[in-house]
């Protein structure tokens, strides 16, 4: 398994990754949005549970940011954000051999992420995980999170990039008034 820095995007494509973006949303205490995997409710929490920050597919012709904001919408319901921060580069992680057989159509190998970090400026009760007829939700709980909790969270296989993208924010997960 690799994790890490890809700058080249087509490079990454070239190698099987699907592109994608990442979501860190902070609330006003400094807090991080994260949602528990609809394909693994029964997990105990702890390292390696299917915690994770929303994330997606880029559609073709799409911007990184528009997407973000769209995949957050998608699986939280969210609207009421302003983005404050990019990536300084994409990040790519490989999927275990079982998941990348049967993910996306065993299509790709991994991912390759640009991140965002968004301040979320609405109230609790806009979140809406749980989506209309006809649209499977991705999550089956959420909560706020200290950003230093999100690398014991994560599965392992995404460990690295989380551990980048908290790197890269972290100075921005501070109370707001």
């Amino acid at each position: 398994m690799q994790s890490g820095n890809a700058d080249d995007p087509d490079r990454a494509a070239s190698r099987g990754y699907r592109a994608c973006v990442g979501v860190l949303l902070l609330n006003k205490a400094g807090q991080v949005w994260i949602g528990r995997r609809h394909d693994a409710p029964g997990e105990p929490e702890g390292p390696g549970s299917w915690w994770q920050m929303p994330q997606g597919g880029i559609d073709e012709d799409e911007e990184p940011a528009r997407a973000a904001l769209r995949e957050l919408y998608e699986e939280t319901g969210i609207r009421s954000v302003e983005i404050i921060a990019e990536s300084p580069g994409w990040y790519t992680y490989d999927l275990p051999a079982e998941l990348a057989r049967r993910a996306w159509g065993g299509k790709y190998r991994g991912q390759k992420q640009k991140w965002f970090a968004l301040r979320f400026l609405g109230s609790d009760d806009e979140v809406a995980i749980v989506r209309p007829p006809g649209h499977q939700s991705e999550f089956v709980d959420w909560r706020w999170a200290a950003i230093d909790e999100l690398t014991d969270l994560i599965v392992p296989f995404k460990r690295a990039v989380y551990e980048q993208v908290v790197r890269d924010f972290a100075p921005l997960a501070v109370p707001k008034s």
